[in-house]
């Protein structure tokens, strides 16, 4: 692997996967939106270039990185080995069922295989959700039956089976992962594990459900090594499921994060009633990409957590 390009890479998995391919030197070209507030924290080095182009000027992408690639001096002839598409427009709250907007993250997933065609990218890998499958009791793997119950898993099962028939037609590698609870710097403000940081590091009742469910959590720098090795070894045409394989209820992640921040945290078990279609069970099975790529954690939850304490402190600390 040479040269990559990222959607969506200001997220948990985004920036972790910029530092891993920066690691192996392996240059990036990071795809933000031109109005992004994140955008900020990519550092553009020797081997990492950004470029604006929102989702609805996809296909605008392939000049906009020729571009770049000549300001930056690079080879124009060296070729972009896979075309990473994590980027997509409402994943929380109301926005998950604005089936116009998700109608119009389908289009865009299709666009974005146009543009990897046109600039020669030999694989196209795209971020799934476990939201595809809906509530199912068991470990997640590409033969579960799929029953996605809101807009949002609906779409991304339609982004995810159109853009395999799209990369066939255009004669590029495919892999679709769906990805389960996924942790780490850079994540959103609104998930569990963030929220809970938050409300332990500033004294506040860290209010939750009774923490019953068996949950799958996945630390985004083995998110981003997942994601490499699907790159180098993944199977044309074969979907992953993207988390840690192993299950703990919620109840304990959350008192190993309020056992790294605060001990004394208060956390209000109930505050929060389950929703009417609450998934209590998600695990993925992740044996297949184990065998495929040779994929093993470097994380535990706790180191993980450790981690993510660390930075957020940090970013405190920045802003104060």
């Amino acid at each position: 692997m040479n040269r990559v390009i990222i959607t969506g890479p200001t997220g948990a998995i985004g920036m972790a996967l910029i530092e891993y391919l920066k690691e192996r030197n392996i240059q990036v070209i990071a795809v933000v939106r031109g109005d992004s507030v994140r955008k900020i924290h990519i550092k553009e080095s020797g081997n990492v270039a950004m470029v604006e182009c929102a989702l609805a000027e996809m296909l605008e992408l392939p000049q906009r990185v020729r571009e770049v690639i000549r300001q930056k001096g690079w080879s124009e002839s060296r070729s972009i080995d896979t075309f990473y598409h994590l980027a997509w427009d409402g994943t929380f709250g109301d926005s998950r069922n604005d089936m116009y907007l998700q109608n119009r993250n389908v289009k865009y997933a299709l666009n974005a295989v146009d543009a990897a065609a046109k600039l020669g990218c030999e694989m196209f890998i795209g971020a799934g959700s476990q939201a595809e499958y809906g509530r199912y009791e068991g470990k997640l793997n590409a033969e579960v039956p799929v029953f996605p119950e809101n807009g949002y898993g609906i779409a991304k099962l339609c982004a995810g089976q159109m853009t395999r028939i799209r990369c066939e037609q255009k004669g590029i590698k495919h892999i679709w992962t769906r990805i389960l609870s996924v942790y780490g710097p850079y994540d959103g403000s609104k998930t569990m594990v963030m929220s809970m940081i938050d409300k332990m590091i500033n004294g506040e009742r860290a209010s939750c459900t009774k923490g019953e469910q068996m949950w799958d959590y996945l630390y985004s720098k083995d998110a981003a090594k997942m994601m490499y090795l699907l790159g180098c070894y993944g199977v044309h045409g074969k979907t992953y499921c993207l988390g840690s394989g192993t299950v703990k209820p919620l109840r304990e992640y959350i008192e190993i994060i309020r056992n790294i921040v605060d001990p004394d945290a208060e956390i209000g078990y109930g505050d929060i009633e389950y929703s009417s279609k609450q998934i209590m069970y998600l695990c993925a099975d992740i044996q297949e990409l184990a065998d495929d790529t040779g994929y093993y954690a470097d994380y535990t939850f706790e180191r993980g957590m450790e981690q993510t304490v660390k930075w957020y402190k940090g970013r405190q600390n920045e802003k104060n």
